[in-house]
């Protein structure tokens, strides 16, 4: 069996300690975070780690042996040659991290989210990613929750009849939460394009200066996919989703721990209810981290692409920008792709 050599670059929470964070809290099947991820695998070797901070690196030696320890990372890409480098660090860091590990020739990039602070830096990594075949993987875990894939499962064996919307239910800041409700709706419609978007930064008086904000704010938006699907995020709730079509719904609640189903039963000739059904039972929960770090190795072994590929995750940033910049535009609907490529939101 063969071993692909991963290298870390932020060794903080996802890098290494969110596991200690989430003990209790079934939304989020452990091991979660990369370091931890990659020891489940055997396919995995933990070879490099880097971070500005001497403090992470030292107690990321300690708590997993690792030796090899950077401060720059782009001496440790050079030095080490991984076959994989995942970007844990800030979202500031994200697109440069990113392009400069595919333009190093690395076969595997698991990239935090979101990839960039604008849609120009965006487009640099789908380029550079692109151009050099690179398989490229981001951190909307709940891409490879098996609890998600049994949902678009029954959806796409028709549970609920054809899809008409899907609703988000939760208060999130446009690029380091958002970036999750957008893509979890587009994987649970089968990836479908958007065709337009609308958008609402918070608080609404929230104004860009030389085109650009230097907060990730709160925001809500109303997404047409060229599907017909609609969809939309309302600021309150528990990370619910729910995905309505002409036959039933079906919801995920409470960040993905409990499900339902209502289907559709005629009321005489005219009416109908949605009663309550039993929900499937799907296959057992397993880390999603895991599941991602896999994809990428099954990729390269398989010459496939990825679930989360740098198409799909660049399409749903574009999204969030778009949401951005009807808000600049105050509340003009936004046709993709958008023009406005260099407006820009700090993202840490």
């Amino acid at each position: 069996m063969k071993k692909y050599r991963l290298a870390i670059i932020g060794l903080g929470r996802m890098g290494s300690t969110i596991d200690e964070e989430v003990v209790d809290y079934p939304a989020i099947i452990r091991p979660y975070s990369i370091a931890a991820a990659a020891r489940a695998i055997p396919r995995l070797e933990l070879v490099a780690g880097c971070d500005i901070v001497a403090t992470k690196n030292e107690a990321f030696r300690e708590k997993w042996g690792v030796k090899s320890l950077y401060t720059d990372y782009r001496k440790m890409i050079e030095a080490e040659k991984p076959d994989m480098v995942a970007v844990c660090t800030p979202g500031v860091f994200h697109a440069e991290m990113a392009i400069a590990a595919a333009e190093a020739g690395t076969p595997m990039i698991f990239c935090e989210k979101a990839i960039a602070c604008s849609m120009q830096e965006a487009d640099a990594v789908k380029k550079s990613v692109e151009a050099r075949h690179t398989l490229f993987n981001t951190g909307v875990l709940r891409r490879w929750d098996a609890r998600y894939h049994h949902a678009r499962d029954l959806i796409q064996s028709g549970k609920v009849g054809r899809v008409q919307a899907v609703v988000h239910y939760g208060i999130a800041n446009l690029l380091h939460s958002h970036i999750h409700s957008v893509d979890t709706v587009m994987f649970l419609i089968g990836d479908s394009r958007a065709r337009s978007v609308w958008g609402e930064l918070r608080p609404r008086s929230l104004q860009f200066q030389n085109n650009r904000l230097n907060q990730d704010p709160l925001a809500v938006f109303q997404i047409e996919f060229e599907n017909g699907v609609q969809a939309s995020t309302v600021a309150a709730g528990n990370w619910d989703f729910e995905i309505i079509g002409t036959e039933g719904a079906i919801r995920g609640m409470n960040n993905g721990i409990d499900w339902s189903l209502r289907t559709k039963r005629p009321l005489g000739d005219r009416h109908y209810t949605l009663a309550a059904a039993d929900f499937p039972l799907g296959p057992e929960p397993r880390s999603a981290t895991v599941a991602c770090l896999e994809d990428l190795i099954d990729s390269l072994e398989q010459h496939g692409q990825t679930l989360g590929n740098v198409v799909v995750t660049h399409h749903a940033t574009e999204i969030l920008f778009a949401a951005a910049e009807c808000h600049r535009q105050n509340g003009r609907r936004q046709s993709l792709p958008i023009e406005n490529r260099e407006l820009y939101v700090n993202h840490r």
